[in-house]
């Protein structure tokens, strides 16, 4: 085999990486080197600084330390029957990548995963060296996401938490029968023991409020990723696993990832990708669950899927009229959240304006931007919805939503 160049390797194993979406820092521990010691800072906020041609964010050094894998996951590029081009970085190579692109102000951290290479304990020892190295050898203070591998030794597994700011286990299908057919190495229990044992000892670690002053030890969270449309799940089984994984193992982010086809695929994988917007009202849905109040079982059953043509949270509402209208001067908070048109920051900003006065439309508009979406679902000091409260079809009503276009860099 050809010896390849850190360049080389470069191109090969950042590309590898692209079809893991799961990389948002926010809430992530926050250190500098402002004192002068250490290289790096992280911040709490959301790392967003750079694009691929494709749209994803890249602002992190995302790549694998390798794309040889013995696994043959057939929805995975790098599967082990896959004839992709192969590399390997040493933990030599990407310590020195991570700090070199750092300090050119290239990447504000690390996002590490792998194929699995000659086991689960091997791959896990090597990325752990790596955030080790950095973090206790260069007292590198960046921000570090890696990709935890669920067959290794439960003891590595949580030795990752000690030096990353997130971790990650993609369960990648929402039903166990998908995994077991596309992934036939993988097991879902372990998966979910290794989940749970990272929900444990976050929790075991977490401080107290009387060390509210001391910094974290130990990772903040974890994460999963789902894949969209490679199996013939329904979005309503997709957030019935996101439902449990969030209640079960306190995940902090599930992501949707649209299937994107790969060469030489399998014929048990579809031929297309699934619509963008898919993956979009899937976002929406989780949203939903996670700061609306939404169980659910509201929003999509076993085998339905979400409509591709109006949000979450506008179709629950034309399938519930008989919730509305509702009073934005005495409803509760928990009601205003199912209003469409309102979000978190405008119910907030509602409650607390409306111990000042009566509620107008105009103060929704000033609230919202816009009042058009909600007038058929509210009453207000000024404003009865009147007839379209009772109509038919609400639809033509409502504003429409403009056609998504991918935004030019110029």
């Amino acid at each position: 085999m050809a010896v390849l160049d850190l360049k080389s390797k470069l191109a090969i194993l950042s590309d590898a990486a692209k079809y893991d979406a799961s990389c948002a820092s926010s809430g992530g521990q926050r250190r500098d080197s402002l004192d002068g010691k250490g290289v790096g800072s992280t911040e709490g906020m959301g790392i967003c600084h750079a694009y691929a041609p494709d749209g994803r964010c890249i602002s992190l050094l995302k790549i694998l330390l390798t794309n040889f894998c013995i696994y043959d996951c057939a929805y995975c590029i790098n599967r082990s029957s896959s004839n992709v081009k192969r590399a390997r970085f040493t933990v030599e190579e990407v310590v020195d990548l991570t700090l070199g692109f750092y300090k050119r102000n290239y990447i504000e951290g690390l996002f590490l995963s792998s194929g699995i290479i000659r086991s689960g304990d091997y791959t896990m020892e090597e990325m752990v060296r790596v955030a080790r190295t950095l973090r206790e050898v260069h007292d590198f203070r960046g921000y570090i996401h890696l990709k935890l591998i669920p067959e290794a030794s439960p003891a590595l597994v949580l030795e990752a938490g000690l030096y990353a700011d997130r971790v990650s286990i993609n369960i990648e299908l929402p039903k166990d029968e998908s995994l077991t057919a596309l992934a036939p190495e993988k097991d879902v229990g372990v998966i979910k023991k290794a989940m749970g044992g990272v929900r444990l000892a976050i929790e075991e670690r977490a401080p107290q409020k009387k060390d509210r002053a001391q910094p974290r030890k130990y990772v903040t969270g974890q994460s999963t990723q789902l894949i969209v449309g490679a199996d013939e799940a329904a979005d309503g089984d997709i957030l019935a696993r996101s439902e449990n994984l969030y209640g079960s193992y306190g995940l902090k982010r599930v992501y949707y990832s649209a299937f994107s086809p790969i060469p030489d695929s399998s014929s048990r994988l579809p031929p297309q990708k699934p619509p963008l917007m898919r993956e979009h009202r899937l976002y929406q849905a989780d949203w939903l669950m996670r700061y609306y109040g939404f169980e659910r079982a509201e929003i999509a059953g076993p085998g339905q899927n979400l409509d591709l043509a109006v949000d979450p949270k506008l179709a629950w509402a034309l399938a519930n009229r008989d919730r509305f209208p509702i009073d934005v001067n005495a409803a509760d908070r928990e009601m205003l959240l199912r209003i469409p048109g309102l979000g978190v920051k405008s119910v907030d900003s509602l409650v607390v304006l409306r111990r000042q006065k009566r509620v107008r439309l105009e103060d929704l508009k000033k609230l919202c931007g816009s009042e058009k979406k909600l007038r058929p679902f509210v009453i207000a000091d000024d404003w009865t919805p009147g007839p379209l409260a009772d109509a038919d079809d609400l639809k033509p009503h409502l504003p429409r939503e403009a056609a998504p276009q991918q935004l030019s860099l110029f």
